[in-house]
């Protein structure tokens, strides 16, 4: 395991002029495609690139697509993105799949059955639909493998987080999601960024039982996890991981305070 290029960027200055590479070895590369979006809700899109083949990760806000594009071009071409993750619905996360499935038809949308009965609102329908519940592992043609672990409730019923066991990183779409203008790339002092976090998950994420309950799912998992990639906020190093899961397990959100008159 090696989470040393994220240490090395902590503190940096991060160039959104061009990709930012976050793991690479053996043909196996994770690259974070910067941000232009100047809110506390600012999002991330990631890219995983196994030799010729790449998958986009929550590839966003449609009107960045040619921004993103133009990061994933100074990696691989554009078409030779297979697939792209998409860990719920939400526009943020969701409304430029339209853009990439034109730019390759033959493209997978890799996600739930829940966000699959919602994406054809954005209006596409007739895609590759690979169902991440009924296959928890997806293999690239080196025989490399990603695989997903559901989060329900997480904020959304059919959520789902991303690991790749080759880079050992977590790409967590919501979870561990933080609102803050004063961003950074990785988290420089988790005490301080808790307080961001709280921001996202008081009002998003639905209970302390569900946010135990995911962390139960990655009980197999934690000590196999070198950084967490959120969609919103700063990527946690491998430092930082035991200090997360904690934060879920103790975290009061949604109904716990709407409802905190009731047991």
């Amino acid at each position: 395991m090696n989470d040393s290029l994220i240490k090395q960027l902590s503190g940096t200055e991060i160039s959104l002029q061009e990709p930012t590479t976050l793991f690479s070895s053996n043909n196996h590369e994770v690259y974070w495609l910067g941000n232009l979006e100047k809110t506390a809700f600012r999002c991330n899109v990631y890219l995983i690139k196994d030799h010729d083949e790449a998958i986009i990760v929550d590839p966003g806000n449609n009107s960045f697509f040619n921004v993103v594009k133009e990061r994933v071009a100074q990696i691989i071409n554009p078409k030779n993105v297979i697939g792209q993750i998409l860990c719920h619905q939400d526009p943020d996360v969701a409304a430029s799949m339209t853009s990439w499935l034109d730019l390759n038809p033959k493209m997978k949308v890799l996600t739930s059955p829940r966000t699959q009965v919602l994406l054809p609102h954005y209006g596409k329908s007739d895609y590759d639909y690979y169902d991440v519940t009924k296959s928890h592992e997806f293999k690239f043609s080196s025989g490399n493998s990603i695989t997903f672990v559901e989060s329900p409730f997480l904020h959304f019923p059919g959520a789902f987080v991303t690991y790749d066991p080759i880079a050992y990183y977590l790409f967590s779409g919501d979870v561990w999601a933080a609102l803050d203008m004063e961003w950074k790339l990785v988290v420089e002092n988790f005490d301080e960024h808790v307080e961001k976090m709280d921001l996202f998950h008081t009002d998003y994420m639905s209970s302390n039982l569900a946010a135990r309950g995911f962390v139960k799912r990655l009980e197999d998992l934690q000590l196999q996890i070198d950084a967490i990639l959120p969609q919103h906020g700063s990527i946690m190093s491998k430092e930082n991981v035991s200090k997360a899961m904690d934060y879920l397990k103790n975290i009061i959100c949604g109904t716990d305070i709407i409802y905190a008159d009731l047991k």
